[in-house]
């Protein structure tokens, strides 16, 4: 299984970016979705989650800015992200929570490689 991050890039404060994450392999069926993100000398935090039912949870400086969505056809997430500060400059990694099509269902997760969100002020 492999999770592949786009959407990154340079914008200026206040800018507006959509982060997409696609999930391909022998996929069963995909549970949690998420996003982490860590900007330089710090450690990784969550940005936020989103169940297979749709239920979502944002971290606090991201309520009001952020939003995670999917489409589960293509088994994909999403991050949008408004109102952009300089302190949200970081590496934005996406994961998931994978049953695989193996036969026993086998459940892993898995990580994304991360694309670069640089905001200017």
């Amino acid at each position: 299984v492999q999770l592949q991050a786009s959407g990154g890039g340079l914008v200026q404060a206040g800018g507006s970016l959509k982060l997409s994450c696609a999930a391909s392999g022998i996929i069963f069926t995909i549970n949690d979705m998420g996003w982490y993100r860590q900007a330089p000398g710090k450690q990784r935090e969550l940005v936020g989650a989103i169940s297979r039912g749709g239920t979502t949870n944002l971290a606090d400086f991201a309520k009001g800015r952020f939003t995670i969505s999917r489409e589960k056809v293509k088994n994909t997430v999403y991050l949008q992200m408004n109102s952009l500060k300089p302190e949200d400059t970081a590496v934005y990694y996406c994961d998931a929570d994978v049953e695989l099509n193996d036969g026993i269902r086998s459940r892993r997760r898995y990580w994304g490689r991360g694309t670069l969100v640089t905001v200017s002020s």
